[in-house]
């Protein structure tokens, strides 16, 4: 596992979104990319976290920023998480946990006394040079697009 910091260059990568489109980290041209990665489709948690990126993206766009959510899952849990939910935006799909690996988000979890491996909720803001400019290594899902908008607000000043 890899560790990142704050000023750490963002790990390349190449995902299916919830269309079945190939996207990768180069082909968004904004000056800034919020990764939030969270740990899974159609759960209550990342549910609220989605969707507070979503009633914000008009306000990312303003300020030049690209919102990417990422977990597990297929081209179809995302599609349904997005029909479901009402979500807008783009949604990557890391089926094998890879680009979590290289974001430090993938890992053993546990839950009700038993260990799993899976993603765990983290945010990364990136810079126009996509170098990391800041991580949330502790997310909680309410309010926290309007902290990620309100950090990149100062960031650009």
């Amino acid at each position: 596992m890899t560790t990142l910091k704050e000023g750490s260059k963002a790990p390349a990568f190449s995902l299916l979104d919830q269309n079945g489109e190939k996207l990768s980290l180069k082909d968004f041209k904004e000056d800034y990319v919020v990764l939030f990665f969270y740990p899974k489709d159609n759960t209550p948690g990342c549910t609220i976290e989605a969707k507070g990126f979503t009633s914000y993206l008009k306000k990312f766009a303003s300020v030049n920023a690209m919102v990417i959510g990422i977990s597990g899952g297929d081209q179809k849990t995302k599609t349904k998480f997005c029909e479901k939910a009402g979500l807008e935006g783009v949604y990557l799909s890391d089926s094998d946990g890879a680009v979590g690996t290289k974001y430090d988000t993938y890992g053993e979890k546990t839950f009700m006394g038993k260990k799993f491996q899976g993603f765990h909720r983290k945010t990364f803001i990136l810079g126009p040079d996509r170098k990391i400019l800041k991580i949330y290594e502790k997310v909680k899902p309410e309010g926290h697009a309007e902290e990620v908008l309100a950090e990149i607000k100062k960031l650009k000043k």
